[in-house]
């Protein structure tokens, strides 16, 4: 196998720009083609980074395409992932993987059946801070993780997105919109969950846009907004997680994790840095020492300063492990796991019962300082 893959992306909306920006940073990758259904969106992609512009049909076809990235819209992920997959290219999809997980398996049984490989986002998990979080957690400073909780609380969309129509629809709300985040790096943590149970809700039957240019139009609410899931580990560990967007304000961290020996504060699963908090068992705080991990440099300017951004690591990360034969950390199994577990905090909002997670996935290997520089083009 070649020492670089070729790339290319279906789909070239906003969230493109972030993959065709950030995977030059990385060995064993190289951006080649695009296509979307709205042929100008590639075009204008093409010519802004230098490469072709495909049809889908011929980007699929394309000899020189080893993996695909799969950028459409939620309830695209699985159709267009089953195309690329036929086509005999391997997959990597933005997240969620799928929005069941009767067609995550299928997806599963389709890529064990074309000896493809299958890649997810999100890969936020393998930023400096998750990293040093982890560091932290295998070398026993919090002893056996116990519990935790886990709050992702807004007052939703609409407010600033020009279209959130398709946030407060079936597939869409804040668990399998901002959920993987969560979820991601809790398995990185903690490992795979055992069981889930959640109460789950909507404040009101519709939404008045705010933003541009739709401000004042109503929009309907039919899938839950307010979600409060407990999560049991297979380790043991009970954390709990809410996710909504029926809250104006909160003080509650992104994360918090509570071991036999101390506590751990975790910053924002959905970006790759921040600081990370230990407290011992004698109440005394200190802020982890920043190790340098090249994922948590800042390298992005944003309207809070600079921050640490390298989506399309888990990408990089699995076009690496396909040349090398290794297991790659963004993986289907786990992606799945994702889905499993997001779709079963629905389902008992629905019921009223314990859920049993049915798929099971290993905590992705640790992202070194030095496995993370060594991903990095010199």
């Amino acid at each position: 196998m070649s020492d670089t893959l070729g790339v290319g992306i279906i789909g070239c909306g906003n969230i493109s720009t972030t993959y065709f920006e950030f995977l030059p940073l990385f060995k064993g990758v190289q951006v080649r083609a695009c296509a979307d259904l709205k042929r100008g969106a590639a075009q204008v992609r093409a010519d802004e980074f230098g490469i072709r512009a495909d049809t889908v049909h011929d980007l699929l076809e394309a000899d020189d395409i080893d993996i695909i990235v799969n950028l459409t819209v939620p309830d695209a992920h699985w159709p267009v992932s089953r195309e690329i997959l036929s086509a005999g290219k391997h997959v990597y999809s933005e997240k969620p993987l799928a929005l069941s997980l009767e067609d995550g398996l299928a997806m599963q049984a389709l890529a064990r059946e074309k000896n493809l490989k299958v890649g997810t986002a999100p890969d936020t998990f393998l930023g400096g801070a998750h990293q040093r979080a982890r560091k932290a957690i295998d070398e026993g400073k919090i002893g056996q993780i116990t519990s935790g909780t886990c709050h992702v609380m807004s007052h939703g969309m609409e407010q600033w997105h020009p279209n959130p129509d398709f946030f407060f629809l079936p597939g869409g709300g804040p668990i399998l919109d901002l959920g993987p985040y969560y979820i991601a790096n809790l398995v990185n943590l903690v490992g795979p969950v055992k069981r889930v149970a959640a109460l789950t809700s909507m404040a009101t039957p519709t939404r008045t846009i705010s933003s541009e240019p739709r401000a004042g139009e109503e929009i309907p609410v039919k899938t839950p907004t307010n979600i409060h899931a407990l999560l049991e580990f297979v380790s043991g560990a009970t954390i709990t997680l809410s996710a909504s967007w029926d809250v104006w304000a909160h003080r509650h961290d992104h994360m918090e994790l509570y071991g036999t020996e101390g506590s751990l504060y975790v910053p924002d699963p959905n970006f790759f840095g921040g600081d990370v908090t230990l407290t011992d068992s004698k109440g005394n705080a200190s802020v982890l020492p920043d190790d340098g991990h090249p994922f948590g440099i800042p390298n992005q300017d944003h309207a809070h300063g600079k921050m640490a951004n390298y989506r399309a690591a888990g990408l990089a990360d699995m076009a690496q492990a396909l040349i090398a034969g290794r297991d790659y950390r963004c993986s289907l199994d786990r992606g799945l796991h994702a889905v499993d577990v997001m779709t079963s905090i629905l389902k008992s909002g629905e019921t009223g019962s314990f859920i049993d997670i049915q798929t099971p996935c290993e905590r992705p290997a640790a992202l070194t300082k030095a496995e993370a520089e060594a991903m990095l083009r010199a």
